[in-house]
């Protein structure tokens, strides 16, 4: 420490490029500093330092590591906390361009593997970004000083060393019941639990919080279950939606798309006090909608779309700007080839002629003029065949009574089983459309990305850049994922672009198929953790977070220049 505070003295009022000299290794009294990157100019991305804390001066508890659950939930919480003090920090570095700036990658309402905080046996790891402060373009050593000597070790003292074993073990213990309802689930194969008590509505259309006074979650008898937790006497009730084909029905602003987008967010787990901590979904789940004007490549979309005027190959299927219904059926064969095993549809962001044809249109459009086989055609065959789920909300045609394994009714926020009075309907208006007659699904091609298709060089330098949270910018290509909507963090977003590189770096598309390539690296972050795949293994890894296979398939799906085999 005394070393870096007299180093920042001897180049106070020196171009800024003399903060060169901090870069390395600085030894505090409660925790070590690394500067792993510093930046060239002030108003550049801020440099990266990590804070080491030995679990001399912050004991790393074994329990805390004895599932990989229990280690993301422990990570989980100290990052919320060393967030929560870089928020409060109060320290005001002066200077020019990103001076005396501090970021860190505080979580959102998701528990996610992210590379924020790191833990193991032997420390507790912080990494966080600064700006190096300046005057013009010349170094400000005594803000800089501050910096270092104040604001970082104040920070540390009121998270990591502060941080009470009492809230450690509260975290870890959700993540242990967490785990619970997805074994039960696994067993008893259900597709989605939600329990009772959880409050699904948001805050906003831009505010992930729960929303206040919103009515509780509360299952039909006929639904309900129970499953006893770790950590609790009592067991824990709520709905389980089973595997098959289940649909979820009302009136507008009854509640169905919001029970809905809590199931799609319930792949992951959720933070005590979100009000999803106790809504799981399969985490092999995939929402699926329309998605007008996307880029679809070599894809296998002839189960859905066959006969296309001027004889387009629906075998392998590519466009630059795809309609809702292609954009539709290329989003579900996709999510196949990936390995899904629930589909979620939302009937208000899909495309009426890939969902439905009633009995009038195919009386007037015969089906030998009519390119698309309907979803509702295929549903029970991607069931029976594939062994792949679907939830779907459905509020303008009850032709899909006649396929659908259970029926919940949303009146007021309140769910409703109306299976039955489904099937009474049904007996009484039969359904009078004609049904496809064919018995298989079709085919799901493997496709094979070529090498080629990663063209992430601008000028001589390659560079792979996330912008926000749907968009990537791949050396001279935009590459824009709006409609992917499991996604839910930007360090997702640059864990993807970083994916990507690495991909490029290393000739990593090789002669895989996708589903093998996403094998592999998902393998890969399991066994050398999300760092491996940046240029920086041994320092600061950047702030990325766990992204799942198929929004990394999404991503690749939506590249402009790629192409594509298929075996």
């Amino acid at each position: 420490m005394k070393k870096l505070m007299q180093n920042l003295k001897q180049i106070d009022g020196k171009g800024y490029k003399a903060y060169k000299s901090v870069q390395g290794h600085y030894t505090f009294d409660d925790f070590d500093l690394y500067i792993d990157y510093v930046q060239g100019d002030p108003f550049a991305t801020p440099s990266k330092i990590r804070v080491v804390v030995p679990a001399q001066k912050r004991q790393v508890k074994s329990e805390w590591l004895e599932s990989q659950a229990r280690k993301i939930a422990a990570e989980d919480v100290f990052a919320r906390k060393v967030g929560t003090a870089v928020a409060k920090g109060g320290q005001f570095i002066k200077g020019s361009g990103k001076s005396g700036q501090i970021l860190f990658d505080k979580p959102g309402q998701e528990v996610l593997e992210r590379s924020a905080v790191q833990i193991d046996s032997a420390s507790i790891t912080a990494c966080i970004s600064v700006g190096l402060p300046a005057n013009g373009r010349k170094i400000n050593g005594k803000e800089a000083e501050k910096l270092f000597s104040n604001a970082i070790p104040t920070i540390i003292k009121n998270s990591i060393l502060t941080i009470t074993d009492e809230e450690i073990s509260k975290v870890i213990e959700l993540a242990d019941q967490q785990e619970a309802i997805r074994n039960e689930m696994f067993n008893n194969n259900w597709v989605s639990f939600i329990a009772n008590g959880s409050i699904l509505p948001r805050e906003s259309g831009i505010s992930n919080r729960p929303l206040k006074d919103a009515v509780p979650f509360k299952s039909p008898a006929a639904d309900e279950v129970e499953i006893q937790l770790p950590h609790q006497s009592q067991p824990i009730k709520g709905m389980a939606i089973k595997k098959g084909i289940s649909l979820i029905v009302g009136g507008g602003y009854h509640g169905k798309s919001t029970i809905l987008q809590a199931i799609e967010r319930g792949v992951y787990s959720h933070t005590k006090g979100d009000g999803r901590e106790y809504v799981l979904t399969d985490s092999d789940a995939v929402k699926i909608r329309a998605e007008d004007g996307r880029q679809v490549t070599g894809v296998n979309i002839s189960p859905f779309i066959n006969n296309l005027p001027h004889k387009q190959d629906t075998q392998f299927f590519s466009t630059e700007n795809a309609s809702g219904s292609t954009s539709q059926a290329a989003n579900v064969m996709e999510a196949l080839e990936a390995g899904a095993t629930t589909l979620l549809i939302d009937e208000d962001t899909s495309a009426t002629n890939f969902m439905i044809r009633d009995h009038r249109m195919q009386q007037l459009v015969k089906k030998d003029k009519e390119p698309i086989t309907p979803f509702i055609d295929k549903i029970k065959q991607m069931r029976d065949q594939l062994d792949v789920s679907t939830i779907l909300v459905m509020g303008g045609s009850g032709d899909y009574f006649a396929v659908a394994d259970s029926i919940i009714m949303m009146e007021a926020y309140v769910p409703y089983n109306v299976t039955n009075d489904a099937k009474e309907i049904m007996e009484k208006y039969p359904l009078d459309r004609d049904t496809l007659s064919d018995e298989a699904f079709g085919d799901v091609a493997e496709r094979y990305f070529q090498q080629n298709s990663l063209q992430t060089k601008k000028g001589s330098r390659p560079k792979t850049q996330a912008k926000g949270l749907t968009k990537i910018v791949m050396g001279r290509t935009d590459i824009s994922f709006d409609d992917t909507e499991q996604l839910v963090d930007s360090s997702q977003t640059r864990m993807i672009a970083e994916i990507i590189q690495y991909l490029d770096r290393t000739n990593g598309l090789g002669a895989k198929s996708l589903n093998k390539l996403l094998d592999d690296l998902e393998e890969q972050m399991d066994k050398s953790g999300l760092a491996s795949f940046t240029t920086f293994k041994n320092q600061h890894p950047g702030d990325i977070a766990r992204p799942r296979r198929y929004e990394i398939a999404a991503v690749l799906n939506r590249i402009r220049t790629a192409k594509v085999t298929q075996q």
